[in-house]
């Protein structure tokens, strides 16, 4: 059982019972006391106020009232944060930057260290550029929310990825390549990626593709895509940590 689980069930039990001890808690989440003492010290973290009384009758109380502080933000939420803000930023877009950029920093300080190493290797994927003023944008549609998901899999286990994909003609066929990047040209968003099948990369528009599923096979090898002048890295975007 992970952490998360872990807590929940603690979260769970307290609420039923009114009080428990840890032996209790251990019994119930099956693991040591030492454990549980570490999930109530992170539960208070939290935002969680546990109450404990020590003695015959007493253990440990949830106050009913108490209620989480600290947001579980997932990698591909704080990624999701991450490029909207990027985006806006991009297309010049984006007013109270400076409070926005505060806000973010502290939601990626609160990820614990494996998410944060996960949400660099995602934001080293995506880059930025400018849309040509010639794009013709008369069919443009919304984005699967399964997306970004799919792609934090893939992007993170290196894993192919499969999906139904719409032409600018309308046909509609089945595709199987190696993500290798998340491009942005606001409003455009673009997944570019290694067609094995044609041993090229390819541009698919994001609001064109449909049903992503990873595919678990052998890990595909991370390339270099060859982008133009005018597109640049995330990271050359982001505002620049003061000295």
């Amino acid at each position: 059982m992970n952490s998360r689980l872990r807590h929940d069930t603690i979260l769970r039990h307290l609420r039923r019972s009114g009080t428990a001890t840890v032996h209790d808690l251990a019994a119930a989440v099956g693991v040591s006391r030492r454990t549980i003492l570490r999930d109530i010290c992170a539960l208070r973290g939290d935002g969680f106020t546990i109450h404990s009384e020590s003695g015959r009758g007493g253990g440990l109380q949830l106050d009913p009232q108490s209620v989480q502080t600290t947001a579980r933000l997932s990698v591909a939420e704080v990624f999701a944060l991450l490029i909207s803000v990027a985006a806006m930023r991009s297309a010049q877009n984006l007013p109270f930057s400076n409070l926005a950029d505060a806000g973010l920093a502290k939601i990626e300080k609160s990820l614990p260290p494996d998410k944060i190493r996960d949400l660099r290797r995602m934001l080293d994927s995506l880059h930025i550029g400018q849309l040509s003023a010639h794009q013709d944008l008369s069919d443009l549609g919304p984005i699967d929310p399964a997306l970004l998901p799919a792609f934090e899999t893939a992007f993170l286990g290196q894993i192919p990825l499969r999906f139904h994909y719409r032409a600018a003609s309308g046909a509609q066929t089945q595709r199987q390549v190696d993500p290798q990047a998340l491009l942005i040209l606001q409003p455009l968003w673009y997944l570019v990626a290694w067609d094995p099948l044609r041993t090229d990369f390819r541009h698919f528009r994001m609001d064109r593709i449909s049903d992503p599923t990873p595919v678990q096979t052998t890990p595909f090898r991370k390339r270099h895509v060859p982008f133009a002048a005018d597109i640049c890295p995330y990271r050359d975007l982001a505002p620049k940590p003061a000295v």
